[in-house]
């Protein structure tokens, strides 16, 4: 059974990667195949659907990001600022899984209308736990609420691949990406007279 396991997740991890180099659009179910190393025809029995596969590194990326939201409150007792912890732990996602965001950016247009649905389900999720994590006390409601849930989870998830290309060592770009976005956040809480957990 672990056998099975590690195989199935290092042909997801392959299949992830031929994903993020071509284009999810541009593999054919053959192409998968042959880069996994299987015949045409017993993909199938590997995984439903391409789209399948797609749907599920997708959502699990989105498990991922909503899981990073816990640890902020198990670091409670320690002196790091809530927000902060939050950032690093993106950042860390962000360098564990950076294929996997490129794919959920640029071909969630390619799931089915129902798996779209539900990964933005996930996503509005995220993003409301992510206010109410930074800003327990927000007093925006509807899409006052949602736009700057939407607007501060997309700075958070974007920025470490914005900053990819900078020549700064880690710590440095963690560094800026931590300012940015704490000076975002403190500076929209204080234009709609929030107060922030930080």
């Amino acid at each position: 059974m672990t056998i099975q396991c590690s195989r199935y997740e290092e042909s997801r991890d392959k299949a992830l990667e031929l994903f993020a180099l071509k284009g999810f659009g541009q593999v054919s179910m053959r192409e998968l195949a042959a880069h996994l190393g299987l015949a045409a025809g017993s993909i199938y029995h590997h995984f439903p659907s391409k789209q399948h596969l797609l749907f599920d590194l997708i959502e699990e990326l989105h498990e991922e990001l909503l899981a990073t939201l816990t640890l902020p409150s198990k670091r409670a007792r320690s002196s790091e600022n809530p927000l902060c912890a939050l950032i690093r732990a993106h950042w860390n996602l962000h360098r564990e899984r950076p294929l996997q965001f490129r794919l959920a950016e640029r071909d969630l247009c390619c799931l089915s209308d129902t798996q779209q649905q539900q990964i933005l389900n996930l996503r509005q999720q995220y993003e409301r736990q992510l206010l109410k994590l930074i800003a327990p006390h927000t007093a925006l409601v509807g899409t006052e609420l949602e736009a700057a849930g939407h607007a501060i989870a997309n700075l958070i998830n974007n920025l470490p691949g914005w900053l990819e290309d900078c020549q700064l060592p880690d710590s440095q770009r963690l560094a800026l990406m931590e300012n940015l976005i704490i000076g975002a956040v403190e500076r929209t809480l204080l234009t709609f007279g929030i107060s922030s957990a930080a």
